[in-house]
């Protein structure tokens, strides 16, 4: 199998272990939590510009027109930005953020923009010295 074949069962793994370390007991959170999101925004921002240097700037709106379960993931990227948005708006708000500049970033980037403004909302929490949280 190529590298292509196996990176989503590879990533797919990865998330699974994430969300069952996250699932599991109650811990306080760390105090450099915002590392995290911020070196997943840093590699899948690489990965996206690979991407984009390979298959050009709209290579993903073909991928989203192609067929049915292309329509499908499109769909499920617009409703898990809106999930991601709904939770992390009101907090963003609580530290001191400007939802706006990070909206049109999430548009425009997907998940780079959403781990991108993980990272901050969870840096200024941290430095405010509010990470009980």
């Amino acid at each position: 199998m190529s590298l292509i074949q196996n990176l989503p069962l590879l990533a797919g793994l990865c998330i699974a272990a994430f969300l069952f370390y996250l699932a599991g007991e109650d811990r306080k959170p760390h105090p450099n939590a915002w590392i995290v999101p911020a070196l997943f925004c840093t590699m899948f921002l690489g990965w996206s510009l690979f991407a984009v240097i390979s298959e050009g700037l709209f290579g993903f709106w073909t991928e989203h027109t192609r067929n049915i379960w292309g329509v499908q993931i499109w769909f499920d990227l617009l409703l898990a930005i809106s999930i991601a948005l709904t939770f992390l708006i009101p907090e963003a708000r609580r530290v001191g953020m400007r939802p706006l500049p990070w909206i049109i970033l999430i548009l425009c980037t997907g998940s780079i923009g959403i781990l991108a403004m993980m990272s901050r909302l969870l840096f200024l929490r941290d430095s405010q010295g509010s990470v009980a949280g």
